[in-house]
């Protein structure tokens, strides 16, 4: 049995989205039982010159709606990137999941040859088939951010840990 471009996809960003959700809850119960905002968490970063951990949450969530449109034939919907509390970053990880469900298998499976074309900032646009796209570039960066995500909050004591991350 092969694997599908949407099992590959789909079921991989809405579990660690999910999980994103579980971290949110443990970070508030963290700065709960501290007595202390967990807005501070926003902008934690470890370098100056990193994302802080409202962007690492919005790129992964982005990363996760283009991907799925991308590899749909889809325009990729665009959300601003205007959340200010724990409470509005949640919603976008589930709006986020909400939008990943709305696609159906049928228009992401076949995708591992569509070209897909991405803009870039800095010069021209890169194309990839659809599975390169998303073996080497989405799922990656996906990752990166989310797992970012979780190392900032662990970074600030938020006991979370490798099940958490994983999920069940």
């Amino acid at each position: 049995m092969t694997i599908s471009m949407h099992s590959a996809s789909a079921p991989v960003f809405t579990k660690t989205l999910g999980n994103m959700l579980t971290w949110l809850d443990k970070a508030e119960a963290h700065a709960a039982a501290r007595k202390f905002d967990a807005g501070n968490y926003l902008g934690l970063r470890l370098a100056p010159d990193m994302l802080n951990f409202t962007r690492q949450v919005q790129v992964a969530c982005d990363f996760a709606k283009g991907t799925m449109a991308r590899l749909a034939g889809l325009d990729v919907p665009k959300w601003d990137d205007n959340e200010a509390t724990i409470a509005e970053l949640r919603a976008r990880i589930q709006k986020t999941i909400d939008y990943v469900k709305t696609i159906p298998a049928s228009q992401v499976d076949g995708s591992e040859g569509r070209e897909i074309t991405i803009p870039m900032r800095t010069g021209d646009p890169v194309k990839h088939s659809g599975e390169v796209y998303l073996k080497h570039a989405a799922l990656p960066n996906f990752f990166f951010h989310a797992t970012t995500a979780y190392a900032l909050l662990r970074h600030a004591g938020v006991e979370v840990g490798k099940g958490d991350y994983i999920g069940r």
